[in-house]
């Protein structure tokens, strides 16, 4: 079954059934689940979370997920996590790479997975890895569950639809999905073809950001967030579910489909989110407000208050109105490290060489900001009410340096003469 529509709400407690009575009534696991289903929970925090940072739902299912044989492992070359290995010694150098080209043979969503880079340790449960996928074709009988992090995906080209468990998400450029840990789910390409980024957060669950002064509206705001209703699966045949553990790839072959989930209540699942939906605030006045006024998910950081372990920032349309005031981003150091990538348009911070399906790394205290054409404009521009439109670029913003995997380093697009933009700066000194 296929259901495309959607229920409204940041973290609610959603029902829904796919097959009148697949709920039971005021029972979540009663002696006998209705219709022969069989109730299992999924938690996504410790049972002994505070009520309020609980996520756990409760599914009713044709088989319980038990069933199932052992997990071989299989090869995964591209696929990393951390943390990151190699030989060579970590670079404080500024990286950017062009677009990343689509493979010339048939790859699947998982088969696709590259990645770009990570820190912290899964084992942990702390930091992230951030991957492309660059998929050609469809999943039909293979299926995918990542025990190690959830995933924020984010498209570039091409409509993504991930069947999962919890029934059917479809999105594509300028929208998000997040798939939590532990979720099994296949991807579907209605063009064919589909390219994007991901960030794979290891620590604590996205959530969105505390607002203080904002008060209660701005940003990323709950009713805008879509999960699925309930759509299952009932395939008795042949499949395979890849599993990836502590950054390795595993496989079990099933004698039936995993997303059998007849009915679901609870709290964790997918979701999707329209980035235009986005409240964008700035300044009035003067000056440049930091970049986390544009955060719309963060993954709290577990040790350190007011430091995020990830936020996932986006650039999206807006009116630049400050008086007196460099509007692009300012030259910068800054404690986090900055992954950015480009969905569609023209980035307002540089003139060339930022593209889509392209990203670019600055790791903590890499001193980075506008190129010099773009400086030379700014500063010297009338500055009038402005209003940067068509474009989406976005940041993965995490508390921790990010290790480039040796793919990354090696790769044919990462660009070699990156730091050549900041040439021919002048000294305008008069002192």
């Amino acid at each position: 079954m296929t259901n495309l529509e959607y229920l409204t709400g940041f973290g609610n407690h959603h029902a829904t059934e796919a097959a009148p009575g697949a709920l039971p009534e005021g029972r979540n696991s009663p002696q006998r689940a209705p219709l022969g289903l069989y109730a299992e929970q999924i938690s996504g925090t410790a049972f002994t979370a505070p009520r309020g940072h609980t996520l756990r739902s409760w599914v009713y299912r044709i088989r319980p997920s038990a069933n199932h044989p052992r997990y071989s492992q299989v090869n995964a070359s591209a696929l990393h996590a951390a943390p990151i290995g190699g030989t060579a010694a970590p670079e404080p150098n500024r990286l950017r790479w062009d677009a990343f080209p689509m493979p010339e043979t048939p790859r699947d969503f998982v088969e696709s997975l590259f990645t770009i880079g990570a820190n912290g340790d899964v084992r942990a449960q702390d930091g992230v890895a951030i991957h492309m996928y660059l998929a050609t074709k469809s999943m039909d009988r293979e299926y995918f569950v990542n025990s190690d992090g959830e995933l924020l995906v984010v498209p570039e080209s091409g409509t993504v639809r991930a069947r999962t468990e919890f029934g059917v998400l479809e999105f594509g450029p300028g929208e998000i999905a997040v798939i939590p840990r532990g979720i099994r789910f296949k991807v579907e390409l209605p063009d064919g073809v589909a390219r994007g980024y991901i960030m794979e957060n290891y620590g604590q669950p996205l959530t969105l950001p505390e607002l203080g002064p904002i008060g209660a509206n701005g940003l990323a705001n709950h009713r805008d967030f879509l999960y699925p209703v309930a759509s299952f699966e009932d395939r008795d045949e042949d499949c395979v579910l890849y599993q990836k553990y502590l950054g390795n790839l595993w496989a079990a072959d099933y004698d039936h489909s995993p997303l059998d989930v007849v009915g679901w209540h609870g709290n964790y699942a997918p979701y999707k989110y329209d980035l235009s939906k986005f409240m964008v605030i700035g300044t009035t006045s003067f000056d440049h407000p930091d970049p986390s006024i544009y955060t719309v998910l963060t993954s709290p950081s577990a040790g350190v208050p007011g430091t995020a372990n990830a936020d996932f920032v986006i650039f999206a349309p807006r009116w630049l109105v400050g008086e007196d005031t460099f509007r692009p981003p300012w030259y910068h150091r800054n404690v986090m490290s900055e992954f950015m990538g480009l969905i569609h348009g023209v980035y307002d911070a540089k003139a060339e060489g930022f593209v889509p399906a392209g990203a670019s790394l600055h790791n903590c205290f890499t001193s980075h900001g506008p190129d010099r054409e773009t400086y030379d404009v700014a500063s010297t521009i009338d500055l009038k009410p402005h209003k940067v439109d068509d474009t989406m670029a976005f940041m993965f913003e995490t508390r921790l340096p990010v290790i480039p995997t040796g793919e990354a380093m090696s790769a044919a697009n990462l660009q070699p003469h990156y730091d050549e933009c900041w040439n021919g700066i002048e000294r305008h000194f008069h002192g």
